[in-house]
């Protein structure tokens, strides 16, 4: 008996696209937002972009934009703040390798560097704007410093625990300290790496965190 073309194979059914939940829907807004802003942030910086030419890359309306965001200071806030989480990640990550301090594939972290700088040409430009609207809005300095505080709360947890699994006598604050040095080693050998890309190889993040590493240890003291 010869099969009806007609007839349709279940098995061979075109798969439906999966309907967004409203929920889905927004987020997926958003994160399309914050990819447009991150472009027109960093090729036009702050005072120079606008809702309008975002929303449009976005391919949105500005209603769209507003919806999700007061305005332009707000998205490029959540830019930052979103950026940041996602290296804060990345690091966290590789810290969570199970081989302790003196184990870590430090090439690894090199790598995660390089990717960043050769590969997110918005995060310079975008890390001078925020530095630039911090300083340039002293009155809402305590609100940054918040922001940037919470974004490094899961790696200093992570090398809080770090410390403790190592059994050294560190000092209390001592995670959250390092924290703050190693965000601040990142950005700026990302920027270097833009600006004299010969003179930033491959493996020299990686070198810098075993020395800090292999500093913090000789000089803070282990538990006998």
């Amino acid at each position: 008996m010869t099969e009806d073309p007609m007839t349709e194979n279940p098995d061979q059914a075109p798969s439906r696209p999966k309907r967004l939940t409203r929920a889905e829907a927004k987020a997926r807004t958003r994160e399309l937002l914050l990819d447009a802003a991150s472009e027109v942030f960093a090729s036009k910086g702050l005072a120079g972009a606008s809702v309008e030419e975002i929303a449009e890359r976005a391919g949105f309306s500005i209603g769209a934009l507003y919806s999700n965001f007061s305005g332009k200071e707000e998205l490029f806030l959540e830019l930052m703040e979103h950026r940041a989480s996602e290296r804060v990640a990345d690091t966290a990550q590789l810290l969570t390798d199970g081989r302790g301090i003196a184990g870590r594939p430090w090439q690894a972290f090199g790598q995660q560097m390089i990717d960043t700088a050769d590969k997110n040409m918005d995060l310079a430009p975008l890390q001078a704007e925020f530095w630039l609207y911090a300083v340039r809005h002293p009155e809402a300095m305590g609100t940054f410093a918040a922001r940037v505080r919470k974004r490094r709360e899961p790696l200093e947890q992570l090398l809080a625990s770090e410390f403790d699994r190592e059994g050294c006598d560190y000092a209390d604050d001592l995670a959250a300290r390092v924290a703050i040095v190693i965000s601040a080693l990142f950005q700026g050998m990302v920027r270097q790496r833009r600006i004299d890309q010969d003179n930033v190889p491959p493996e020299l993040y990686g070198d810098a965190l075993r020395w800090l590493f292999t500093g913090i240890r000789a000089t803070e003291g282990r538990q006998q």
